[in-house]
């Protein structure tokens, strides 16, 4: 496994070593000698095609995640909502599939999102704090400073996604 550094401070994607025979692939997600940190639980989610996921954040107990498809194919996103960081209110957004040899990292201070871009996918998520409903927030996926090029334009959300809050918010 190797460790490859993005444009935005802190993002980092995780490149796994996978192997394939007649069976089909064996694949590593992760490993705590790459990135040291204390992942508490982990949690799946399984969307359809064009649902989005996001853009979550917890204001108090901050989640650091690790984001791995095991099925189908999605558009993963993490916005930079810390305060004081050159690159606040900037995003970095990856295809992540099945298929794909890596899983992406998104540090404590990031709103998270994806788009279901298969006709299923199961995102697996290696979180190191548990949920904090309280301090749960959503940064709006359309926001138009931060401007996401999405490649639909109309999702299937959750009533909380629809109702996210713009950047100005988390300042």
């Amino acid at each position: 496994m190797k460790i490859k550094n993005v444009k935005i401070t802190g993002l980092r994607i995780i490149k796994t070593k996978m192997f394939f025979d007649s069976r089909g692939f064996f694949k590593e997600i992760f490993r705590n000698n790459l990135i040291k940190k204390n992942f508490k639980f982990d949690v799946m989610s399984l969307s359809k095609k064009n649902v989005l996921r996001g853009l979550h954040i917890q204001t108090k107990k901050p989640q650091a995640k690790v984001i791995t498809v095991v099925f189908g194919k999605i558009m993963d996103v993490a916005v930079d909502l810390r305060k004081n960081s050159k690159t606040f209110g900037k995003y970095y957004s990856l295809i992540i599939s099945d298929k794909s040899e890596y899983s992406f990292y998104v540090p404590e201070g990031f709103a998270h999102g994806f788009l279901c871009l298969s006709e299923k996918c199961i995102v697996h998520y290696k979180c190191s704090e548990y949920r904090h409903e309280e301090s749960e927030n959503t940064l709006h996926w359309e926001d138009k400073t931060v401007k996401i090029k999405w490649p639909i334009k109309k999702p299937i959300l959750s009533e909380k996604d629809k109702v996210g809050k713009n950047l100005d918010f988390f300042r």
